[in-house]
């Protein structure tokens, strides 16, 4: 259910918001029994009820006296996956029913009062139309936790959110399940942010290094000797017992480059960060060169075309001919295709640049909010295309012909929150302290947030995973979700996937792709930990050259 506070009668009557503004219904037909108008205290019911108290006092009118005795059983308040015990009352000649909780409602939970035909009036009529109004009570704005320091509500949400991968780890491949229900269905573009997530593991002390390094190996021995791979690159999904593909969708069942790259992103920090002559490092060096040397980025230009294309599958072929173009969240695919070490598999410059680029197509240049955009979709689309890629390429002072990196990203996310903030469509909870939005789960499915696609989901990462762009916004957002949310969405595993404040709707999910950035750009932005490992490999420096990137880091 994508929008809530439906006003549910079977002809689908909506009441407005404001007194004046109410459309009277047409009059009943003689002798039937229809409903008339609701209040919660005091205020007419609208489809967008939202900070009730928790001791509301509901007011349902209808077209006749009401049958006392048809109302038991009739007439539930319900909520919080219980039905509430009631007091009922009677006034308007015994034609409005008056409906009390016996006890509190909880904090920022969905009710609803549910009405069925059933209910009778005095006279036997059944009630015409099956009736429901929901709202939300109010939140409660006390600390949920004591208050710490900032550094260390940062090491708390990197520690909680690093078990997700620690746990989380298939028990024979390593890899991380791609959402904490998947059973044996493994994510590769997750398991590439796991294991960064797991140095930063390392580096915070969470786990030993030897430990640390004994996983990466295990994810790397399976990736070597039992994932399926196609023209060495992996699939999106595999199952984490036997390597086998798991397809995507109906012709995603092969190649997926984008997926890859995060895998190579991943592994070629672990290659830099276990860098000690010790042979179980150096052996894992030479493993993850082995996987990083087989990727044919080239032969992913479909024919040598001059651009690089998502998908191929041994069934379908190209059947799906995606090419990977810009602005979204694979910039890292051409950084790397550009940097590979054999010459048979290396991009030149004129793919990124027609395939990437679109010869300048991708630039923006448009302001909204007083903020210039200089590349993607209008408004910027969701958040996850300013980390995905960014988990290890160092956007600071790195800029190319069509963009300074920092500024873009930078942007897209002050863009981002200043739309929550504007809030045009009036989602309950919006604030300077309550926004994000990127991809996620929702109410009733999957969806990738953003200004233009928003249904009243905020996910924690956007904002989370925007520190080093947003530093003051994104702090003042994750102490929101920790001290005042946290009883609703703080768990064993950091922060729940996303939640609608509008509905009172709290995912019970953790997903890899979600949660792997929180911790690493929480890193990037205390320490810089992954974009110095990244950045530090001499492949990376000669390729992103090559296509014309500037950095002091190159």
């Amino acid at each position: 259910m994508k929008k809530l506070f439906l006003f549910s009668l079977t002809t689908c009557i909506f009441l407005a918001c404001k007194k004046d503004n109410v459309t009277t219904p047409p009059p009943p037909a003689s002798g039937s029994f229809t409903f008339v108008k609701a209040t919660i205290n005091d205020s007419l019911y609208n489809p967008s009820i939202y900070n009730v108290i928790t001791n509301p006092v509901i007011r349902i009118s209808f077209s006749a006296p009401i049958n006392k005795s048809t109302v038991a059983g009739n007439v539930l308040l319900a909520g919080g996956g219980a039905v509430i015990p009631s007091n009922y009352s009677y006034s308007n000649n015994d034609s409005t029913l008056v409906i009390q909780p016996a006890s509190s409602l909880k904090r920022l939970t969905k009710y609803a009062v549910n009405v069925s035909t059933a209910l009778k009036s005095v006279a036997d009529s059944p009630l015409q139309n099956v009736l429901k109004l929901s709202f939300v009570t109010a939140i409660d704005s006390t600390d949920k936790f004591p208050q710490i320091s900032d550094s260390a509500l940062l090491t708390l949400v990197q520690q909680q959110t690093f078990k997700y991968f620690w746990d989380f780890g298939h028990p024979v491949s390593g890899m991380a399940l791609e959402r904490n229900s998947s059973g044996d269905i493994v994510t590769t573009g997750g398991s590439g942010f796991g294991v960064m997530a797991i140095l930063v593991g390392i580096q915070r002390n969470f786990i030993l290094r030897t430990d640390g390094l004994t996983r990466i190996a295990q994810i790397v021995n399976f990736l070597t000797t039992k994932a399926h791979r196609y023209h060495g690159a992996f699939p999106h999904w595999m199952n984490g017992a036997t390597g086998a593909t798991v397809p995507f969708s109906t012709q995603d069942d092969g190649a997926d480059l984008v997926e890859t790259s995060y895998m190579m992103e991943g592994l070629l920090c672990a290659r830099q960060y276990f860098n000690t002559p010790d042979p179980t490092e150096s052996g894992l060096r030479s493993d993850i060169n082995n996987l990083w040397n087989g990727v044919e980025w080239n032969w992913f230009r479909q024919n040598n075309q001059n651009t690089l294309f998502w998908h191929w599958s041994p069934d379908f072929n190209w059947a799906i001919n995606m090419p990977i173009t810009g602005w979204d969240e694979a910039l890292i695919v051409y950084a790397l295709a550009a940097s590979t070490n054999i010459d048979s598999n290396r991009i030149p410059k004129i793919v990124y640049d027609n395939g990437w680029a679109r010869n300048g197509a991708m630039k923006n240049g448009n302001t909204y909010y007083g903020i210039q955009l200089p590349l993607g979709p209008n408004l910027g689309g969701p958040l996850f295309f300013a980390h995905y890629s960014f988990l290890g390429i160092n956007p600071n002072n790195l800029s190319d012909a069509y963009a300074n990196y920092l500024t873009q990203n930078s942007n897209h996310t002050k863009i981002n929150y200043s739309y929550c903030v504007a809030n045009p469509k009036h989602f309950n909870g919006y604030s300077n302290i309550c926004w994000g939005l990127t991809a996620s789960d929702e109410d009733n499915g999957y969806s990738a947030h953003a200004p233009d696609n928003d249904d009243g989901v905020i996910t924690p990462t956007a904002a989370i995973s925007s520190l080093p762009y947003t530093p003051a916004e994104s702090m003042a957002a994750l102490k929101f979700f920790y001290y005042t949310l946290g009883d609703k969405i703080w768990g064993t595993y950091g922060f729940v996937d996303a939640f609608n404040l509008s509905s009172g709707w709290f995912a019970d999910s953790f997903l890899a792709i979600d949660q792997g950035p929180e911790i690493i750009m929480i890193e990037n932005y205390r320490t810089g930990l992954m974009w110095n490992l990244f950045m530090s490999c001499p492949e990376i420096k000669t390729g992103m050259m090559s296509l014309g990137f500037a950095s002091p880091n190159l």
